[in-house]
């Protein structure tokens, strides 16, 4: 499958990689961290105080809360609206709280 914006002709900056929980998740320009974490598979990367249900992208548009990250050390950022850069350190609270980041 080709990625959309082959589709459109679009010509974006080279990709580049962020580090999750020490893994290496490749990123388009532009792409928030939520939208990279997606992209590479990874639906959830925390969980419920109560119930340990399963959170990553739910809103994608930062009014939610439940895709909250740490970026270079920056705690509790919504990662549907955080913009990825090179070279971001990103640590999820599953990598925290014990379980690994879940790719469903």
């Amino acid at each position: 499958m080709r990625p959309p914006y082959e589709l459109v002709g679009a010509r974006p900056d080279p990709t580049f990689e962020i580090s999750v929980d020490g893994r290496p998740v490749p990123v388009v320009p532009g792409q928030s961290v939520g939208a990279a974490l997606h992209a590479a598979g990874v639906r959830s990367w925390r969980s419920t105080r109560f119930g340990g249900r399963p959170r990553g992208l739910f809103c994608g548009i930062g009014v939610c809360f439940d895709c909250l990250v740490t970026v270079n050390d920056v705690p509790a950022l919504r990662a549907c609206v955080t913009e990825a850069r090179p070279g971001d350190r990103v640590r999820t609270s599953a990598a925290d709280s014990g379980p690994e980041v879940s790719g469903r």
